[in-house]
C-alpha cells in the first residue's frame, strides 16, 4: 500500500520481474499488468507457445538466460524493481535466484514459488521482505471446495477459528432469513456478501445490492460464517434432507398408488446395491413368505399338532431335513402319516427343503465375499470403497494429494484412482483403485457419487474421462483440472455441467496480490471471480491508514472480517464498521483483484449519497443522533451537535449507500426522521 499522493508517480516508476514463462508465470504477467505496472520477464529459453496469448504485448523486456546470474538480472532491470516473482518449475533454481536478487537490491520483494515450508520460514527470517507459496497448495482447496457439491463454496481458518462462506439459495422453510430485510441477517458470527433477488444476475462486486430489500423464496444469500464443523453440519443437513424425503414418501402412499409406491422404491433398492446383496434380499423375502405359509398349511391339514411343531417342521424341511422329516419325526407323540399326504403338499414339502438349500448356498456366496473383501483390504491396508455420497478423485499427482488431503481434513468421504501404486505412507487411510482411469470407474461406486474431480496432467485427457464419467451419473457434479486459459474458456459454454478450474489462473491471482506486499492466507471462488482472504498491517501513510472500517469496505469493495488493534491479543471478526483504523493495527479483508488495485492506488470509489434529517420526536434523540452521526460518518462530536440544532437539514458529509442507509436505519431507532438522497437531489435541493 502506498500513500495516494505518490500514485501517479509510483505507476510510472513500478518495475515487476517474472522469471519463468511457463503456465503460472504467464497467467502472473497476465495478472500483474492489471494493476497498470511495468512488468519484465527472464526465462531461460524462447518460449514456443504462448498459453495467454496477450502475455508478449504485456511485457516491457523479455531477457532470455538464467535468473540465477546477476547480469541477465541486471539486464532485466533489477536494480529498480519493486518486486520478483521466482515462478520457474525449478525450486533449486528460483531460491538460487531469490539470493541473487537479493544481493543485487536489498529491498526488492522476492516472491517464491517453494514447497519447502521449513526453509521458506528461515529464508523469511534472514532474507526479509519474502514470502513462498505452492500453487498446488493454493488450488487445492478450490477443487476440494467445488466437489463438496454443497452450499460451502468456501472454507479457512483465522486465528483457530474455522470460517466458511455458504451460498444458499432461500427455501419457503427459512425462518431465519425468509421475509426479512437483508440488513438484519448480519449478526457477530455472520455477514452478508450478497443477496441476489430470484431471476437477477450476480453482482460483479460487494455490496452492489440493496441492505433495505426483503428477503424471498428463490433469492441467493451469500454471507461468512463462524462454523464449528463444516462436514457436521453438511451431514446434519443431508440426514434432514433424507428423513424429509422418507417422511413425504411415506405420506404419499394411497391405496392407489401403494404397487407404484412398492416399485419405485424397490427399483431404488436394486440401484443402490450389488448383485449378490439383491439376490439374497429376494431370497430371504421368499424363504420369510414360505415359512409362514408352511406352517398355516400343516396346522390346517393336521390339526393334531401345536403351532410350535407346525413352526419347527417347517423350519426342518427349509434348512434341508425332508428325508428327516417324513423318516422319523413324530408330532403329538404320533408318526407323521406322509402315505396320506396330498401330492400338492409334499411337492411343497420338497420345494421349501430346495429353496432352503438354495438359500444356504446364497449366505455362503455373501460370506465368501465378505472374507474376499478384506483380505483385500488388509493387504492393501486402505478403507474400502465408499458406497454413495462420496467425491472420486481421478489423478494423484501433487496436486491430487494435497485435494485428498482437504477431503480428509473436512471429513469427506472419497475415493482416489491413480495409474501407478502410491507409497503406502502417502495418505494411508485414503481409499484408492490402482488401475486405468476408465476401468477404475466401474468399481467406485460412480453411479453414487456427488462429485468427479478429475487433476490429472493431461487436461484432454480429463476432459474425455469426465465426459465418460458424465455419461454414468449425469446427475453429479464435473470438476476438470485445465492447465490453458484458452482450454477453459472454450470448453465452459459447449459442456455447461462441468465446471473446468485453471490452477496456474487461481494461483497467479494469489502471487500477483504478494507482489504488492500484501498476505494471502486463502482463496474461493465468487461468481466466476476469484476472492482472496487477505492480510493488512497497517502503516502510516497506507491507503488504509485514518480509515474507518465502513469507508474501507465500500470505498475499496472489499470486506473487513477480522480486526485487531495495535499490540492487543484479542481481535474481532466481522468488526463493526464505526472502527478507525490506526498505524500497527491489524485487518483481514475479502477482496477480488479489483479491490486490492484500488487500496493499492488509493483509489476509492465516489460517495454519491447524503442523509437528509427532517426533525427529532422526542427531547433525548438530538443528543443520541448527533451520537451516530459521529460515530457512523467519523465527522467530531461537536460537528454532530451543531447539525441536530439546526433542522431541517441535508448533512453535508458525502456517504457510500449502504454507509448513509445504515445511518439513516440508526438515527430512526432513536427517533430522528431521516432518509437518504442523492448528491444530485441535495445539489437541486
Amino acid at each position: 500500500m502506498h500513500p495516494p499522493d505518490t500514485t501517479n508517480q509510483q505507476k510510472k516508476q513500478n518495475l515487476f520481474l517474472v522469471c519463468g514463462l511457463k503456465t503460472l508465470g504467464q497467467h502472473c504477467v497476465a495478472v500483474l499488468k492489471e494493476y497498470d505496472v511495468k512488468v519484465s520477464a527472464i526465462d531461460d529459453v524462447q518460449p514456443g507457445q504462448w498459453e495467454v496469448p496477450e502475455v508478449p504485448s504485456l511485457l516491457e523486456k523479455l531477457i532470455i538466460g538464467d535468473c540465477r546470474q546477476p547480469s541477465i538480472l541486471q539486464q532485466a532491470g533489477i536494480d529498480e524493481c519493486r518486486s520478483i516473482l521466482l515462478v520457474t518449475r525449478d525450486e533449486r533454481m528460483n531460491i538460487e535466484a531469490a539470493f541473487a536478487a537479493r544481493r543485487l537490491n536489498p529491498h526488492v520483494r522476492l516472491i517464491v514459488r517453494s514447497e519447502k515450508q521449513n526453509f521458506n520460514e528461515l529464508l523469511w527470517e534472514n532474507l526479509g521482505n519474502f514470502v513462498a507459496f505452492e500453487p498446488t497448495h493454493l488450488s487445492a482447496y478450490a477443487f476440494a471446495l467445488t466437489a463438496l457439491a454443497s452450499e460451502a463454496i468456501g472454507y479457512f481458518t483465522l486465528e483457530g477459528q474455522p470460517l466458511r462462506v455458504i451460498e444458499h439459495q432461500v427455501q419457503p422453510k427459512d425462518r431465519w432469513c425468509n421475509g426479512k430485510p437483508v440488513h438484519r441477517l448480519n449478526l457477530t458470527t455472520r455477514h452478508i456478501l450478497s443477496h441476489i433477488p430470484v431471476s437477477s444476475n450476480p453482482p460483479k462486486q460487494f455490496y452492489e445490492w440493496n441492505p433495505e430489500a426483503v428477503v424471498q423464496a428463490g433469492d441467493t444469500l451469500v454471507y461468512i460464517e463462524v462454523a464449528e464443523d463444516l462436514t457436521l453440519s453438511e451431514h446434519l443437513r443431508e440426514s434432514q434432507r433424507s428423513r424429509w424425503q422418507w417422511q413425504q414418501f411415506v405420506r404419499g402412499i394411497t391405496p392407489k398408488n401403494l404397487k407404484e409406491k412398492i416399485v419405485r422404491f424397490w427399483q431404488s433398492y436394486y440401484q443402490s446395491q450389488n448383485q449378490i446383496r439383491r439376490i439374497a434380499t429376494i431370497y430371504a423375502i421368499t424363504v420369510l413368505i414360505l415359512w409362514l405359509l408352511g406352517i398355516v398349511l400343516y396346522r390346517l391339514y393336521y390339526p393334531q399338532i401345536t403351532l410350535l411343531e407346525a413352526f419347527y417342521a417347517t423350519a426342518v424341511l427349509l434348512l434341508g431335513g425332508y428325508g428327516d422329516l417324513f423318516g422319523s419325526v413324530k408330532f403329538a407323540s404320533q408318526p407323521l402319516p406322509s402315505d396320506h399326504m396330498p401330492w400338492w403338499l409334499r411337492l411343497f414339502s420338497l420345494g421349501l427343503t430346495l429353496t432352503g438349500q438354495a438359500f444356504v448356498g446364497v449366505l455362503y456366496a455373501l460370506l465368501t465375499d465378505a472374507l474376499v473383501a478384506s483380505r483385500f483390504q488388509f493387504l492393501n491396508r486402505h478403507p474400502p470403497v465408499p458406497e454413495r455420497n462420496h467425491v472420486v478423485l481421478i489423478g494423484l499427482n501433487r496436486l491430487g494429494q494435497k485435494v485428498a488431503a482437504v477431503f480428509q481434513e473436512l471429513n469427506q468421504p472419497f475415493v482416489g484412482i491413480h495409474t501407478t501404486t502410491l507409497d503406502q505412507r502417502v495418505l494411508p487411510e485414503m481409499p484408492v483403485i490402482v488401475d486405468n482411469p476408465t476401468e477404475a470407474l466401474a468399481v467406485v461406486n460412480l453411479s453414487h457419487a456427488k462429485s468427479i474431480v478429475l487433476v490429472g496432467d493431461d487436461h484432454m485427457e480429463n476432459l474425455e474421462i469426465g465426459l465418460m464419467a458424465h455419461a454414468i451419473n449425469p446427475a453429479s457434479r464435473l470438476i476438470i483440472r485445465s492447465q490453458d486459459r484458452q482450454f477453459s474458456d472454450n470448453i465452459t459454454p459447449l459442456f455447461p455441467y462441468a465446471q473446468v478450474l485453471c490452477g496456474a489462473a487461481l494461483s497467479a491471482e494469489v502471487f500477483a496480490c504478494a507482489a504488492f506486499g500484501e498476505n494471502v492466507l486463502s482463496l474461493f471462488h465468487l461468481s466466476d471471480q476469484v476472492v482472496m482472504v487477505t492480510e493488512y498491517n497497517i502503516e502510516e501513510g497506507d491507503t488504509l491508514n485514518k480509515l474507518l472500517l465502513s469507508e474501507i469496505a465500500h470505498g475499496y469493495g472489499v470486506v473487513p472480517i477480522l480486526y485487531q488493534k495495535q499490540q492487543q491479543d484479542n481481535y474481532s471478526l466481522m468488526p463493526w464498521d464505526d472502527v478507525r483504523l490506526c498505524g500497527g493495527d491489524r485487518l483481514i479483508v475479502l477482496a477480488t483483484s479489483t479491490g486490492l488495485q484500488r487500496i493499492e492506488w488509493g483509489e476509492m470509489l465516489p460517495r454519491l449519497f447524503k442523509v437528509q434529517i427532517e426533525k427529532t420526536l422526542t427531547r433525548n434523540a438530538s443528543a443520541d443522533g448527533a451520537e451516530e452521526i459521529a460515530l457512523i460518518t467519523g465527522c467530531s462530536s461537536t460537528t454532530a451537535r451543531q447539525w441536530m440544532n439546526n433542522l431541517p437539514r441535508v448533512l453535508p458529509t458525502p456517504l457510500y449507500k449502504h454507509q448513509a442507509q445504515h445511518l439513516v436505519r440508526k438515527l430512526i431507532k432513536v427517533q430522528v426522521l431521516a432518509s437518504v438522497i442523492s448528491i444530485e437531489q441535495s445539489s437541486n435541493s
